[in-house]
């Protein structure tokens, strides 16, 4: 059954998903993304705001499921703005997660020919997540997460992708908020699990963050809630072996470097790191695990990516550099920089296709070739992907 076979104006068939997980759909001449969809489907849809001849669309009927849609076990899905995906199966997240990837680059990189996108699916497929931002609305007693589409909080009392010490963890913040003593200054809650502990902080008031630690391979790493640290445990082995690879040499330059997940790897290869992080938290977390690990081969520069390339006076080029930036990208002038830098061989680890893919594509105009794509299942039963893109330099 095609879209032209549709007769009611309000049934759709969904074609594929799309970068930002949503259902592509076609009718009343309108491109329609479709939220919470599965390929396949066949769906009666409400179409909530039109912009130009794109329109947005929810689910009003099932009418027939695709053959991958599956119950979602979350009674909180589609009202918590956390997981899209739960109403497919896991194959069928993976598949969608390579198409998502494909389809950026060839859109916003413009790349014809692309190597083969290897996708790494997680160990867990629930119970993985070992960060969590909670929302608190004191006056309403509700503690979750932002609902769908809004800044109203949706009330969670259990979470099925938490890790089960986040799960307790949010049992006793929910615990304080029924007796009255979690504190009416908070707005949210950023909570990180360790090995053995977890740590607490917020933007709006005081939390006493603990200093917690996890084992990664034969490396372990301090770090606590104030300071980014990626959520899905269980696979940062095997990122960091993609990321860092046999890579070694005399310099190497680590961008967005956090509490240093990758520069520990990179100064056990290379003779000489700097390491490029802004906040200045993280940069003292990055301290303290570079002086557990006895690796006195790294300079860290606490400012921004792009004020740092903006005056980098490097007389030679770096064998390698890794950036790692936020969803958004690496900021303006970071690319340019990078390309004034000429490393000869770069790994970029990214969280958003796109703005990966909007990066890539000044690389490639710069010189570079892409050498290889593997995207890494970070977020089990949600649209985003992690991904790690090899380039090396034409003339090496």
């Amino acid at each position: 059954m095609g879209p032209t076979d549709v007769q009611d104006k309000n049934l759709v068939e969904i074609e594929r998903l799309l970068p930002g997980g949503f259902g592509l759909a076609h009718a009343e001449g309108l491109t329609l993304f479709v939220a919470l969809a599965a390929p396949g489907d066949i769906l009666r849809v409400k179409i909530e705001r039109k912009r130009g001849s794109v329109g947005f669309a929810s689910i009003i009927e099932v009418v027939k499921p695709s053959t991958v849609r599956v119950e979602p076990p979350c009674p909180y899905f589609g009202l918590c703005g956390g997981c899209d995906f739960q109403q497919l199966d896991y194959e069928a997240q993976l598949a969608a997660k390579v198409e998502i990837i494909r389809d950026c680059l060839h859109r916003i990189a413009r790349i014809e020919t692309l190597p083969d996108i290897v996708m790494v699916p997680s160990p867990a497929q629930w119970q993985y997540r070992s960060r969590a931002n909670w929302q608190f609305d004191p006056k309403a007693k509700r503690l979750g997460y932002f609902a769908r589409g809004s800044h109203d909080v949706c009330d969670v009392e259990v979470c099925a992708v938490l890790r089960p010490e986040l799960q307790q963890t949010l049992e006793r913040l929910r615990e304080q908020m029924r007796e009255g003593t979690l504190s009416k200054k908070l707005t949210d809650i950023e909570a990180v699990a360790g090995d053995e502990d977890v740590s607490l902080a917020s933007a709006t008031t005081h939390f006493r963050s603990k200093e917690v630690s996890r084992h990664i391979g034969n490396e372990t790493y301090y770090f606590g809630a104030e300071a980014f640290f990626q959520i899905n445990h269980e696979l940062l082995e095997l990122l960091l072996g993609e990321a860092v690879g046999e890579e070694h040499g005399k310099t190497a330059i680590d961008l967005y470097s956090g509490v240093g997940l990758f520069t520990l790897p990179l100064a056990r290869r290379f003779n000489q790191v700097t390491a490029v992080e802004a906040n200045s938290r993280a940069v003292d977390y990055a301290q303290r695990n570079l002086d557990a690990a006895e690796l006195d081969n790294v300079e860290i520069a606490n400012m921004s990516v792009a004020e740092w390339l903006k005056h980098w006076l490097g007389f030679e080029r770096p064998e390698f550099l890794l950036l790692d930036p936020p969803r958004s990208g690496a900021e303006g002038g970071v690319i340019e920089g990078i390309l004034k830098v000429a490393p000869q061989k770069i790994c970029y680890v990214s969280c958003d296709p796109a703005t990966l893919a909007r990066d890539l594509n000044k690389l490639l105009e710069g010189g570079y070739s892409l050498d290889s794509i593997v995207g890494f299942d970070m977020f089990p039963q949600t649209h985003h992907v992690e991904t790690v893109a090899r380039l090396s330099h034409s003339e090496f």
